[in-house]
């Protein structure tokens, strides 16, 4: 290629990015002044002055579990004199009461959650009290390397300890900008304050290094301020509900720390049964046999144990299945001790994977259990002591376990591909034996001529590389997967009918094949329910929109992102589920289709730079909402605002069109096609495009972007086929000279490679 077509290809990129608003569709709410006291220049004081004057403000938190124990513990300090208390929100966990205990004694319940931000890892806690004493919030990015510090805290439980060190640079963690500290921090360190010698906090202790035992990190205290200046409070009452399971749905016994998130089941703690033992059981009854049930499965370690339960008389009677110690085993428990447990099996089997996701499966006829692990049969048993009973989930000992994919049928489908599939992909891979490097006579055969390190090493180099490329292919494989369900969603002529959460979750899904699709569709029908189980039979729209509201912002605490704003997380709407935290595109998705299954007609309003909604009544005035802002009405004359500032000119009706569930998703993945944009990555660039083409075939300009980054990348044969679809289908906005330059560069290109 020429560099005068090259510059012409650049030139391209660069107009096609002005011309069709590949920017980020929505842009960064300015934030508010914190209201938390702001330090002028106090006195430079000693550790021992300093620990005497903030030693009042820096409280303890514990944390206890459903059991009344004691669950966790940290340190925390007092931020605003009216009971606010900034902590780590790893310190309270979710779904647990929490309590304060200050340095004179004086111990307070905590009432309300204020605000907190799991990114940032930080959380505002509220106690009834008035007249504290607050702590002074610094400027962190005034830090210096080398500039001595002081951290307060309680590091294994030893309450209110001091320690001093030095300020040695701050260091990125998983995307946060981190105050990296020579300190010593240890559990009970997290939540308290890092100080200057002034008395101004900078930071709050975070974590210590996995390497190195004197080492530490805090987050700033910058970021804190802006949980101070827009919290999003939520009552104690609904926090002690986060991720219990549904009562209508599961019943637990036996203790541990049984939860639900986005779709998984996870567990924790020790049960109160024999051995650890604590079980999860479905409310609904299985099937009359024969039937299957199966569930996936992922230990924290594999000297645990979890898996299936059934045919369970919902006390100490029932079948388990679960791995255990990297073997299957199927167990008859038939009491409350060791005497009356019988396992029944116990294999080892190739196709369980350990410290992975593996998927158990068992079938249950009268007289006959049949086993699976990942599709494969395991144990077979003809044991016929319990005939019938519930089905659902057990852990034993300490085990930590996810599961995900919990099922009941008659008869489940595989989740292995088929044999013809598997057979087809066979074929692409050539077979070595996996142990080859340790065989001894491999090694001796080769070791008589001289060539055979260099040719190994060779032949490694080759299938790297051949393993690099299948990776790529896999991942391909992937996209063309999503695309096609994008295209099957959006194939249905009416916009009603378009499942918009679905599609939005194909966003996610596109990047992170791990995203459990079913599981988070499954999550939102549940916050439906819950919001219907709160209203009155009789009730009106405006009392299911206040419901919504109530449900969102004032017990769960849905808010827009405070830090990172462009973080990809913010686009990802089973993120934002899970943090409470998005841009307004994501967060107006959930509130369009939870409002959608409550009775209620929402639409998604496309404002230039701010994605807000509107309710449509059945009756009276329609209201726009900016679901960002916990769900702040908007007068039109504010909407028209960010209008005129966009186009330059007065707003029509047409700006205040609906936006389809086409727009709302091509918005969604132009603000990650945004980010790639701008990073210059023209695999990610690639990625989005194709998804949006998938969405909406006849987006001109983005199909000439891809003709253009296609030929760049060297792939000409699919950058023609994008060029010769623009010449047949001259779409509006699309400069057809450009498309005929481009359909010419290709075909000389043809020409000189031939």
């Amino acid at each position: 290629m020429t560099s005068k077509q090259l510059r012409w290809i650049y030139t391209l990129l660069a107009l096609v990015a002005g011309t069709t608003n590949l920017s980020r569709a929505d842009e960064p709410a300015k934030a508010e002044s914190p209201a938390a006291p702001v330090a002028t220049e106090p006195t430079t004081l000693s550790v021992e002055q300093l620990t005497e004057s903030v030693r009042k403000s820096v409280v303890v938190v514990t944390v206890t579990g459903r059991d009344g124990k004691q669950q966790g513990l940290g340190s925390g300090f007092v931020v605003a004199a009216d009971g606010l208390i900034a902590t780590n929100l790893h310190v309270i966990g979710e779904g647990r009461a929490i309590n304060v205990q200050f340095a004179d004694g004086r111990k307070f319940d905590v009432t309300a959650v204020h605000a907190f931000d799991r990114p940032l890892d930080l959380a505002l806690i509220r106690i009834d009290a008035k007249d504290l004493p607050p702590l002074p919030l610094g400027d962190s990015s005034s830090l210096k390397q080398g500039q001595p510090i002081v951290a307060i805290g309680n590091p294994h439980g030893l309450k209110h300890s001091v320690v001093t060190g030095v300020v040695s640079g701050t260091r990125e963690i998983e995307g946060r900008q981190m105050i990296q500290l020579a300190i010593p921090i240890e559990p009970g360190n997290s939540g308290g304050p890092l100080l200057d010698m002034q008395g101004r906090v900078h930071g709050l202790l975070t974590m210590k290094s996995a390497v190195t035992q004197n080492l530490g990190f805090a987050m700033p205290v910058n970021a804190l301020k802006a949980l101070v200046a827009k919290p999003n409070p939520t009552l104690m009452s609904r926090w002690l509900t986060i991720g219990a399971l549904d009562p209508q749905e599961w019943s637990t016994l036996f203790g541990a720390n049984w939860r639900q998130r986005a779709g998984r089941i996870l567990v924790d703690g020790l049960g109160s049964g024999f051995g650890g033992r604590s079980i999860c059981l479905a409310q609904s009854l299985p099937p009359e046999p024969p039937f299957e049930i199966g569930v996936t499965v992922k230990l924290d370690r594999e000297e645990g144990a979890a898996g299936l339960v059934f045919c369970a008389d919902g006390g100490d009677v029932h079948y388990g299945f679960y791995p255990t110690n990297g073997k299957l085993r199927l167990s008859r428990f038939d009491g409350p001790d060791v005497y009356s447990w019988n396992v029944l099996a116990e294999v080892q089997n190739p196709h369980y994977k350990p410290g992975d996701w593996n998927s158990l499966k068992v079938r249950f006829e009268r007289g006959k259990i049949q086993c699976f692990v990942n599709d494969v049969a395991a144990i077979e048993s003809t044991d016929g002591r319990l005939a019938a009973g519930k089905v659902g989930l057990a852990k034993f000992r300490t085990t930590e376990a996810q599961f995900r994919a919990f099922r009941v049928a008659k008869e489940l489908s595989a989740t292995r591909p088929a044999e013809d599939v598997a057979a087809r992909l066979k074929q692409l891979i050539d077979e070595l034996p996996a142990d080859a490097g340790n065989r001894p006579e491999a090694a001796g055969k080769l070791a008589d001529d001289a060539a055979s390190v260099a040719a190994l090493r060779e032949r490694a180099i080759v299938l790297e590389q051949q393993a690099q490329q299948l990776k790529k292919l896999a991942q391909s494989v992937h996209q063309r997967r999503v695309e096609k369900e994008f295209a099957r969603l959006f194939e249905k002529p009416n916009d009603d009918e378009v499942d918009l959460f679905h599609a939005a979750l194909l966003v996610a899904f596109l990047d992170n094949d791990e995203v459990d699709v079913d599981g988070y569709r499954d999550e939102l029908h549940r916050m439906a329910r819950e919001i219907t189980r709160e209203l009155a039979p009789e009730s009106d729209e405006a009392a299911r929109l206040a419901a919504l509201n109530k449900y969102l912002f004032d017990e769960h605490g849905f808010h827009g992102s405070r830090g990172d704003y462009y973080h990809r997380s913010n686009s990802y709407v089973n993120e934002v589920l899970d943090d409470r935290e998005g841009l307004p595109i994501t967060l107006s998705v959930i509130y369009i289709e939870l409002a959608r299954k409550i009775g209620l007609k929402v639409v998604g309003m496309p404002f230039p730079g701010h994605f807000m909604v509107r309710f449509e009544p059945s009756q009276g005035d329609a209201q726009i909402i900016d679901v960002f802002e916990r769900g702040q009405p908007v007068p039109r004359a504010d909407a028209e605002v960010l209008i005129v500032r966009a186009h330059q000119r007065p707003a029509t009706d047409a700006d205040f069109a609906p936006a389809t569930k086409r727009a709302i998703v091509v918005r969604m993945l132009h603000n990650l096609l945004g980010g790639e944009q701008k990073a210059g990555n023209i695999d990610g660039m690639l990625r989005y495009l194709g998804a949006i083409l998938a969405v909406s075939p006849n987006a001109g300009q983005e199909r000439f972007m891809r003709g253009v980054l296609l030929l760049q990348t060297g792939r000409r044969a699919e950058a023609e086929a994008e060029a010769d679809w623009l010449l047949q289908h001259r779409p509006e906005g699309v400069n057809l000279n450009e498309v005929d330059e481009l359909r010419r560069i290709l075909e000389r290109l043809n020409r000189e490679n031939k």
